[in-house]
């Protein structure tokens, strides 16, 4: 240690000194530049002078370059200079030479083939501290390129006898790192025996490093590395029972750190077969359980943290095997006792891995005792995680006992939930009330209470779902319609419900007819109230609706047609409206009565399969989910098919693919030829591709968006959904006209992007992150997408291509730069893209990101934050002359008005910051009523501007909003007025 002190020993650099004492006594941005340039000059002389420098100098000049650099100028030279310091055998100097490259040169620079060698000639020094060096920077800045060169060099020194064990661990670290960028040419079995071995290393320091490497190794190639359980158990017993480790007993606790990555490894494994083997390590899981309950050797919380890491790995490791009741009982016994620790981040990992027993029949009892205390934690804990994980661990341990008290509980705090977890809890709910339930009248009563608590939470698959049980089970279908029947007619009815009644009562209206509160003419005009409220999917549904009710209550044919032939259908905007009122008029016009009732008749029962809805979840949340089988006899009265509920038209089931069952989105509709509906606006609504049967990279694919009806048809490769992909570039980034498929639920969260934020996560998986940053002046935009590389393994092949919309040619201009094909991983890429607006766009810009991974092709397709209001500027205006120019634009095309319900509480002051945020002038006092709000504003274009007028009229009552926006360009005002309202 003395030795190296003395070697690693710096001469003091006075010069740098004074220049970052110039630095810091600068007083203003100016100052710092003027010295700055001066010192570069100054150094550039040095270096192109025709005095030889000797180490000293350039090690000085270089250290103020690199300064320089992290102040956040940019350097251009000095980079032969800082390959030379890597020649020289001075420690301080080759140490600078090092940190220079690390931070400042680039893998394409012309001298890293120098760097290279440079770095191959300290590998096979004889001095470790010039190894040491060498294998950082590889660790720092290596390449695929460099992998493949040196890549033979580091194995040979971590396996030799006589290498230190300081070099050893800088050593393992290295070859992760290596192994991270070219993985294949570490896997193989003579180099595997030798890693495995270091298990077995005298130095506690190497082990944990080779412990790391080995961790790593095994999930390219697990058979390879078998050998390392028996002596990973044996090297953990040895800690575990060791008392006194020296220099690795942190706050009383021994290795900590190595005991968590030996335990973590042996999770990669099954128990091992050899009972010996199997026995050691059992000693050692139960002395780890048993220290777990000792008094602390001391107060400080590094103490109690180390022993609970190693404790809660442990216990990670005794579910892993799942075979041992005791430990597990134990265990379980164990977390209990953290569940009212005062430590929130105990109180979680308690909650989460008793979620994890809970699935295991050895320890599902032991779980159970502690029911009342997890529905405390549910109703009173502070932090929203430790919440979300009660409500994880309720899910989990639910069954046919607790079911209506579990189901109850999670939904008293439903309605007082973060916005955030609502939709996952909702499917929870909807899975444990379909699972449990032995009174299917109280599953419908649990579905429509969930519809009213948080119907905007409501994925299409619940209510599909409670309307294929009710179809099912004829015994709850007269309790169904009289139920849904009372819930329509709440002061407040959410869409959600209104679908589930319009289906339920056309098909089972005429079971609760009998009582004249609820007569034939009562429920029309009850489900037609709602009709101008509701979407048009909505609309759909409700037009088949009465259809259907012309067929079980002829005595109301009449009323029906009235509204069927009414201007509002026949001539509606939507063309689906349309053809569904004109198509049920002539139905109900021509057919006979017989026709009509075979047309019309009820529809048949679904077929017996397990839910959509465990898929769905799956897709939703990374918490475990129980997939336990449904018992027989519950499986041929609750299990109907996922089939998507519909009406009026025929529906073909399809096998999935990979299976013989049938799931929701596998449909094959037979749509009439002339309609063109908007998947998203579907009476079907579906997905592609199956639910549950996620695409191999598990990117998001949907459907085209580009109003094409979702078709039936074997799942298309990637290039089919996407496109060609866009060839590489040197100058730009390849920009294509017609939009490419995209999912919605990709990013839930886009209508944040609508008013006022230009910042912030547009999509985050597990493997990439993508973020934006966006700046709008006048006609121009500059939108920057970071890229980071959450992964530990790099992303290769990497590449980006643009799509706009097909109408957008001639009004959206956009230039992106290229990127690099390679995402190390932990880093990020950044990518600016320039946009013009040219016109009134309607389509809003997609971007496909496309890359490899761990042998996995990844693509998905995301919405960019280019928007046509992201170019509007306010403009301020008196009320007499803001209705001057109001009634001045008073001709059809360009008003567009909608009326539409509220999705967030409507505070004055937040709707006028979104109407302010989404680019238009809030004009005070210019309507009469106060709530009302109106708005100015010029959108522009690179050769034109474009006025608009809004007028917002909230009502609290109806907690409903009506907008209208009126322009002189006849497109613009619905591109406006849709785009607001998503974000009201």
């Amino acid at each position: 240690k003395q030795w190296y002190q003395r070697r690693v020993r710096g001469d003091s650099m006075r010069g740098l000194a004074v220049f970052i004492a110039d630095i810091r006594n600068c007083k203003s941005r100016e100052q710092e530049k003027k010295r700055i340039n001066k010192e570069l000059a100054n150094i550039r002389s040095k270096f192109k002078g025709d005095k030889q420098l000797d180490g000293y100098q350039k090690k000085k000049y270089v250290c103020k370059l690199l300064f320089i650099f992290l102040l956040g100028n940019d350097v251009d030279f000095g980079h032969m200079e800082a390959v030379d310091l890597l020649a020289s055998n001075k420690y301080t100097e080759k140490q600078i030479g090092y940190l220079f490259i690390s931070v400042m040169m680039h893998h394409s620079n012309d001298l890293y083939k120098l760097v290279i060698q440079a770095i191959k000639n300290d590998l096979s020094s004889r001095d470790a501290v010039h190894i040491c060096l060498a294998l950082t920077c590889i660790a720092n800045i290596g390449t695929p390129e460099m992998a493949e060169e040196i890549g033979d060099e580091v194995p040979k020194i971590l396996t030799s006898p006589d290498t230190l064990h300081g070099v050893k661990k800088c050593a393992a670290l290295c070859l992760l790192r290596l192994f991270e960028l070219k993985s294949d040419k570490f896997v193989h079995a003579e180099l595997s025996s030798r890693l495995i071995a270091l298990l077995s290393d005298q130095h506690l320091g190497v082990v944990t490093s080779a412990c790391s490497l080995i961790q790593a190794l095994v999930t390219a190639s697990p058979e390879e590395y078998k050998g390392c359980v028996s002596l990973a158990v044996s090297r953990l017993s040895r800690i575990v029972s060791s008392t006194d480790l020296k220099d690795y007993m942190y706050y009383f606790i021994a290795a900590p750190w190595l005991s968590v990555k030996l335990i973590r490894l042996l999770q990669s494994y099954p128990q091992p077969e050899d009972s010996s083997v199997y026995e050691r390590l059992k000693e050692s899981l139960e002395t780890i359980l048993n220290r777990a309950t000792d008094p602390p050797k001391s107060k400080k919380i590094q103490h109690t943290n180390a022993k609970n890491a190693v404790l809660f790995e442990a216990i990670n490791l005794i579910i892993h095997y799942d075979s041992d009741a005791a430990l597990m009982v134990r265990s379980c016994n164990l977390l209990g006792g953290f569940l009212n620790s005062k430590e929130t981040n105990l109180r979680y990992l308690a909650l989460e891995s008793l979620t994890k027993l809970a699935i295991s029949d050895f320890s599902r009892k032991a779980v159970m005792k502690h029911q009342e205390t997890v529905v405390q934690a549910l109703k009173n804990e502070r932090d929203l995680s430790v919440r979300q994980r009660a409500v994880d661990l309720l899910y989990a341990m639910c069954d046919r006992e607790q079911a209506e008290e579990i189901v109850g509980e999670l939904l008293n705090y439903l309605e007082k939930a973060d916005y955030s977890i609502r939709e996952e809890l909702v499917l929870k709910i909807a899975i444990l009330a379909e699972k449990f339930a032995t009174d299917y009248s109280w599953y419908v009563d649990v579905i429509l209470n969930l519809i009213r608590v948080a119907g905007d939470y409501i994925a299409d698959e619940v209510w599909y779902r409670v309307t294929q049980i009710v179809i099912n089970r004829d015994d709850i279908q007269g309790y169904a319609a009289k139920t849904v029947f009372e819930a329509l007619q709440a002061p407040t009815c959410h869409e959600n419900m209104v679908k589930v009644g319009a289906y339920i009562l056309g098909e089972f209206g005429n079971l609760i007819a009998g009582d004249e509160r609820s007569g034939p003419i009562v429920q029309f005009k009850l489900l037609h109230s709602m009709f101008h409220l509701c979407s048009n999917t909505t609309k759909y549904i409700l037009l088949s609706t009465y259809i259907k009710l012309i067929n079980l209550f002829p005595e109301i044919k009449l009323d029906i047609e009235e509204v069927l032939n009414h201007d509002n259908q026949l001539r509606n905007s939507d063309a689906e409206i349309q053809q569904r009122a004109i198509e049920y008029t002539k139905l109900s016009q021509i057919a006979s009565s017989d026709l009509l009732a075979t047309v019309l008749e009820e529809m048949p029962q679904f077929m017996e399969r397990e839910s959509s809805l465990l898929a769905k979840l799956k897709k939703k949340s990374n918490t475990m989910v129980r997939e336990k089988e449904v018992e027989p006899q519950e499986a041929t009265q609750a299990a109907p098919t996922s089939q998507t509920p519909t009406s009026g038209y025929n529906l073909t089931l399809t096998a999935s693919p990979d299976t013989n069952t049938v799931d929701l989105v596998e449909l094959n509709v037979e749509l009439p030829p002339a309609a063109a509906m908007d998947p998203v606006e579907s009476l079907l609504d579906l997905e592609s591709p199956a639910a549950g049967s996620q695409t191999p990279n598990d990117s998001p694919v949907l459907p085209n968006s580009n109003h094409a009806a979702p078709a039936p048809a074997p799942a298309p490769s990637l290039l089919d959904m996407f496109g060609t992909p866009a060839p590489a570039q040197p100058d730009t980034v390849q920009v294509n006209y017609g939009l490419t498929a995209y999912d919605e639920s990709t990013q839930p969260n886009f209508k944040n992007f609508i008013c006022a934020r230009n910042n912030g996560i547009l999509f985050e998986n597990a493997v990439i992150q993508v973020g934006v940053k966006s700046e709008f002046s006048g006609s121009q935009g500059k939108v920057m997408v970071f890229y980071g590389n959450k992964s530990p393994l790099p992303l290769n092949g990497f590449s980006t291509a643009l799509y706009l919309g097909q109408s957008d040619q001639g009004l959206l201009r956009v230039d992106a730069q290229p990127v690099s094909t390679v995402i190390a991983a932990g880093a990020q890429l950044p990518q600016t893209i320039n946009v013009t607006c040219l016109g009134a766009f309607s389509e809003i810009p997609l971007i496909q990101i496309s890359f490899n991974t761990s042998g996995t092709t990844h693509t998905m397709v995301l919405r960019l934050p280019i928007l046509i209001n992201k170019f509007s500027k306010g403009t301020t205006m008196s009320a007499s002359d803001f209705f001057v120019r109001w009634k001045n634009l008073a001709m059809p095309a360009q008003e567009f008005q909608k009326v539409f319900k509220a999705s967030k509480p409507m505070d004055h002051d937040s709707i006028k910051a979104k109407v302010s945020g989404f680019g238009l002038q809030v004009l005070d006092g210019v309507d009469p009523k106060i709530d009302n709000l109106v708005g100015a504003g010029i959108i522009v274009c690179e050769s034109t501007q474009i006025g608009c007028l809004l007028r917002l009229e909230p009502s609290r009552q109806a907690q409903m909003y009506r907008l209208t926006v009126r322009s002189a360009r006849e497109d613009t005002p619905s591109l406006l007025v849709n785009l607001l309202s998503q974000d009201l």
